[in-house]
């Protein structure tokens, strides 16, 4: 019998009681991904700018790892990220695109190990592992300058905008002192 509780999202609400599966991990892990569009619909997240990207992100991760998210460790994730960032690929993530994949990995493994949602419980039942949390503050990407995209792109400073306004100002004001048209 699938466990968890009354939740949107949980196991038990997911996974259909008394059906034995043929390929018990797809199916779980399946349910889980269900589950957890089911959660975030419940919190009124975009369908497709936040929750279709982020069941995306766990599917690669699937992939790149080859295992279950009961079988993820920090290794994994901390590997897929450095995957992911490595100059061999071609076109690297971006420092905040790195940022935002971790958030979204640590809220799936969130969901997955808030034992309202009865997940681990079915995991260590059915597989005899439970999922547990792969980016922690130790291996998360830290967010210690003000802007980390590209310097020509940054937002200008309260300091620079009032600069700014300040030569503006300045200028219309030469315009309008020589009483030239369009000075007025």
């Amino acid at each position: 019998m699938a466990s968890g509780g009354d939740v949107a999202g949980a196991a038990g609400l997911e996974l259909a009681a008394d059906v034995v599966h043929l390929d018990p991990e797809s199916a779980v892990l399946e349910a889980m991904l269900r589950g957890w569009v089911r959660q975030q619909h419940t919190r009124f997240l975009n369908e497709e700018g936040t929750i279709k990207p982020r069941v995306f992100l766990v599917r690669r991760l699937v992939e790149f790892t080859n295992q279950y998210p009961w079988q993820w460790s920090p290794a994994d994730g901390e590997a897929f990220i450095a995957h992911l960032r490595s100059p061999s690929r071609g076109r690297p993530i971006a420092m905040s695109t790195g940022r935002g994949y971790e958030t979204a990995l640590a809220l799936f493994m969130e969901y997955l190990t808030d034992r309202r949602y009865g997940w681990v419980e079915q995991c260590l039942d059915q597989f005899g592992r439970a999922p547990e949390q792969i980016f922690h503050e130790d291996n998360r990407v830290a967010h210690v300058a003000e802007y980390e995209g590209r310097p020509g792109r940054r937002p200008l400073t309260y300091d620079e905008v009032q600069a700014l306004f300040d030569a503006v100002d300045g200028r219309v004001e030469r315009v309008r002192t020589r009483g030239r048209k369009g000075g007025a």
